[in-house]
């Protein structure tokens, strides 16, 4: 065991705590109702923390205090006892999925030493990632989507048509995509649930070679914590639409708010990352019920000796 306790017992513990979360949001599927969905995952997931032995502090989370009443920003969960963990979690990472019975809803949660994680305001965040196996500073995302692709492209020996990226379709990125076509790249659309697309980039059956856009701050961490378990790539930097979004970023310790964040300052250290499947999708299956039990398909990656398991799981309803 390392002196910090993050260990393979300890990413199991993780794997089971979002099993947990996603069960029980899994009643809720196609049943139209995202609250209920999410408050399902929030309450199974709280208690599996309590439940383990370590002092938890949630640095992204539900919201701030004032705004969510479990999994808030500073809450403290575990047992009091055990390594000093910071915690980013989205119990429920597609709640607009899983209300409508749509793919790719998953529980998420991402565990490093305290101090470990960016503490990073609910703010949008410009993305750009690739999965392991490729030199340092490849991607840049001051660069070109035409050079970041070309890039890539020379890197996997394949010519810039047979990259495939992933997008979240939204309006404000008509430019990417706009640019991905004209280079005649391959363009992989996304309704919601970008750390789901960043993290496809270390998966093979994917197809995924690289995430570009914009989404929420919050879950650039999540997905950075997944990367940097398996040598990944990716780089952020906060975009503030009003005054109110500043503020936020300077009342949690922001103070250059052009910052370009690489993925040692989104997740530092020793690093463990689960996701748990809600309803089916591209990288894991979603939870089922047959014959008296519940199935779950679970991801579980730690940074200290760089494994990454896929879990089955079955147990009585």
């Amino acid at each position: 065991m390392s002196k910090l306790g993050f260990n393979t017992a300890l990413a199991l513990q993780a794997g089971l705590a979002t099993e947990k979360a996603a069960i029980g949001a899994s009643y809720l599927i196609g049943r139209g109702d995202e609250k209920a969905a999410d408050q399902a995952a929030v309450d199974a997931l709280r208690t599996s923390l309590n439940a383990m032995e370590i002092k938890g502090r949630i640095v992204i989370g539900e919201g701030e205090r004032d705004e969510a009443p479990m999994l808030y920003i500073g809450e403290e969960v575990g047992k009091g006892k055990g390594p000093e963990v910071d915690i980013a979690l989205d119990p429920l990472e597609g709640t607009t999925l899983t209300a409508k019975a749509m793919a790719n809803a998953l529980a998420v949660m991402a565990f490093a030493p305290r101090g470990g994680l960016l503490y990073a305001p609910d703010t949008y965040m410009d993305k750009i990632a690739i999965g392991p196996g490729y030199k340092a500073g490849l991607i840049d995302l001051d660069n070109s989507v035409e050079d970041n692709v070309s890039a890539l492209a020379k890197a996997k020996g394949v010519k810039p048509e047979d990259i495939t990226v992933c997008v979240l379709d939204r309006a404000r990125h008509s430019p990417i995509i706009d640019a991905l076509r004209g280079m005649n790249a391959k363009v992989s659309l996304i309704t919601d649930g970008d750390v789901q697309g960043v993290i496809a980039t270390t998966d093979k059956d994917t197809q995924i070679d690289m995430y570009i856009g914009q989404g929420g701050a919050p879950e650039g961490v999540l997905a950075a914590a997944a990367l940097r378990c398996i040598g990944g790539q990716m780089q952020g930097r906060l975009h503030f639409r009003n005054d109110d979004e500043v503020k936020r970023a300077r009342r949690v310790g922001i103070d250059n708010l052009d910052q370009k964040y690489d993925i040692s300052s989104l997740a530092a250290g020793p690093t463990i990352f689960a996701a748990t499947g809600v309803t089916h999708g591209s990288m894991l299956d979603g939870v089922m019920f047959s014959n008296g039990q519940v199935h779950t398909h679970t991801l579980i990656m730690n940074s200290m000796d760089g494994a990454v398991q896929k879990l089955r799981s079955a147990r009585p309803i």
